[in-house]
């Protein structure tokens, strides 16, 4: 399953946002891969192994959360 997340701070790592949805319970990371775009409003699409009730849970916890001076967008993508 993928998580989208946007409105990432600018300059963050991707071992950074590893640790924030380890953090909320999301630990097998397949990937993490930048979106394109400008750099204004960086997003990432990252591939999870977590059952889709964990993924689901993650989601609504961190959608809105303010993290690194930012408030995050995060969606759950099915396909």
């Amino acid at each position: 399953m993928k998580l989208w997340i946007g409105n990432i701070a600018p300059g963050t790592s991707d071992d950074e946002l590893r640790a924030l949805l380890t953090k909320y319970g999301i630990a097998a990371i397949s990937s993490i891969e930048a979106a394109p775009g400008d750099g204004t409003r960086p997003a990432a699409m990252v591939e999870v192994e977590a059952a889709p009730e964990m993924v689901l849970k993650v989601t609504q916890r961190l959608n809105g959360m303010y993290w690194k001076g930012r408030s995050l967008t995060v969606q759950a993508m099915t396909r």
